[in-house]
């Protein structure tokens, strides 16, 4: 099976490069559009036909996989022409390339595709997204299922976990307190989600494109929590930690974008066809990321 993961540079990306990479019988390609890293070719999302793009016509790839979006939710509000081409346009694109291919898709979503006023929720729940960004990539991944037979979209929510960057809330404040700086933070103490490892993902996506699984599947830990709740957790593997924050109502935030509070994804439907996968949770990995950080 060969799959090209388009958007190979990000944190869920470069987590399933990783991880196909090390699979029997899997060849992998991953791409980037912004940053570059070592095991990446550049390929624009926005224009399939740039005389500087990868060569997928020579790799031929069996399986799609499309990582890219524009992720930062407040400027999606804000700049919504350019949420669209680098959610929805990019999407587009990339559903053409799997026509040429015959290939099949992999998607990654969002649960902010819901509105947050009953979740966590099920892959049958009723969308209904409050921002730009939770409508574009609602969008994206409706026209993913429509036009490309037997792909998968996966909604994820809250990931965290090892990148090049460290750009993830979870990473990033670790970070912070193991290089002893100082912070202050104002936290949403009624924003619910449920984290994910980055890891977990690419295990979880790997087994959905071998088995040739297709649909919607939630993709969660059973870790549930508000951002003062994960901040707790964060800080209490760093008790040296230089961090102060104060809990206050997404009101109070004044955030451009709404954000569905009560969000978080639950994965019953993934579990029944893979019982014996083992999520691990975000104290999983501040284990790890402690330790390593006292080597």
């Amino acid at each position: 099976m060969k799959i090209l993961v388009i958007g190979g540079s990000g944190l869920v990306g470069s987590n399933c490069l990783n991880h196909f990479a090390e699979q029997p019988g899997v060849e992998v390609m991953g791409t980037y559009f912004s940053f570059p890293t070592a095991n990446t070719e550049y390929f624009d999302t926005l224009n399939i036909n740039n005389p500087d793009n990868a060569d997928i016509a020579a790799f031929n790839p069996d399986v799609i996989m499309h990582c890219g979006a524009l992720t930062h939710v407040d400027k999606c509000e804000t700049e919504v022409e350019e949420s669209y081409d680098k959610t929805v346009r990019s999407t587009l694109n990339v559903i053409e390339l799997c026509k040429v291919y015959n290939a099949r898709m992999l998607y990654v979503s969002t649960d902010y595709v819901f509105d947050g006023r009953e979740g966590p929720y099920d892959e049958n729940a009723s969308v209904n997204p409050l921002s730009i960004y939770g409508k574009h990539k609602l969008e994206a991944e409706q026209l993913v299922l429509k036009e490309v037979p037997g792909s998968v979209v996966i909604r994820i929510t809250n990931v965290y976990g090892d990148e090049e960057r460290n750009k993830n809330f979870v990473t990033r404040i670790a970070e912070v307190c193991v290089n002893g700086e100082s912070l202050a933070l104002k936290l949403p103490v009624d924003q619910y989600a449920t984290p994910v490892n980055a890891a977990d993902v690419a295990k979880a996506l790997y087994l959905l494109a071998r088995d040739g699984k297709s649909g919607i599947y939630n993709i969660a830990s059973k870790d549930f929590f508000n951002r003062v709740e994960l901040v707790e957790k964060i800080l209490s593997f760093f008790p040296d930690h230089k961090i102060t924050f104060e809990s206050i109502t997404t009101a109070e935030l004044g955030q451009p974008a709404p954000r569905p509070l009560m969000g978080g994804l639950k994965t019953d439907k993934f579990m029944g066809e893979y019982p014996d996968f083992v999520f691990t949770t975000v104290d999983d990995y501040l284990k790890d990321f402690s330790m390593e950080a006292k080597i």
